[in-house]
């Protein structure tokens, strides 16, 4: 996985290439502003990036203005939004811009590694919170993969059973089940699964 790093403090760069390099094999590219991104995606060449992570409050952002820039430069792959600050709206307001993912710094190595897998594969992140319940997801807008890791719920699957058959890591097939939950307003596996059968969303 290529992925293009851009934030303007040079520790968090570095703490985040560790992060990322201690849990999947990516190479990761480090800009420290927006026109950084740009010169890096027009060189990048034959080998394009999987995913941009941008830092919100860095220079050339503008809001989000740097965002929109980045990925018309990015289309049709993936941008996500980094920031350690930012607040629900904020989250909300990058996400309607066309970010395919919010992701506050202060995650997990762990979790942030899922996340950036998450997104780079085509799925959308943001962490549970940052989204008010009015906000969510109508119950029947699911991905595909999202439906195939509630089939697996519906059989009444484990997450390493599902991340086995879907040739996913357990943590991510984790993150999908966060989602179904919130998407589903379940407070849990087991009741997004009864509320699946209920609806007869898995066929």
């Amino acid at each position: 996985m290529k992925i293009l790093l851009a934030d303007d403090h040079d520790l968090i760069r570095e703490t985040l290439v560790l992060y990322l390099g201690a849990q999947i094999d990516a190479q990761v590219v480090e800009v420290g502003d927006v026109a950084g991104a740009e010169r890096a995606i027009a060189q990048a060449g034959d080998v394009p990036f999987d995913l941009a992570l941008l830092d919100y409050d860095m220079p050339g952002m503008d809001g989000l203005a740097g965002l929109a820039v980045i990925r018309g430069l990015m289309d049709p792959r993936p941008v996500a939004i980094l920031s350690g600050t930012a607040s629900r709206s904020v989250a909300r307001d990058a996400m309607a811009a066309g970010a395919r993912g919010f992701l506050p710094k202060t995650m997990n190595a762990r979790s942030l590694a899922a996340a950036v897998t998450f997104i780079a594969s085509g799925e959308i992140f943001v962490p549970y919170g940052y989204l008010e319940q009015d906000d969510h997801a109508p119950a029947g807008e699911l991905t595909a993969r999202e439906t195939q890791v509630l089939r697996g719920l519906t059989e009444g699957r484990s997450n390493k059973d599902i991340g086995r058959l879907l040739g996913l890591q357990e943590v991510t097939v984790k993150l999908h089940v966060k989602t179904l939950c919130r998407k589903l307003d379940a407070r849990n596996r087991t009741q997004a699964a009864m509320i699946a059968r209920d609806r007869k969303m898995i066929t």
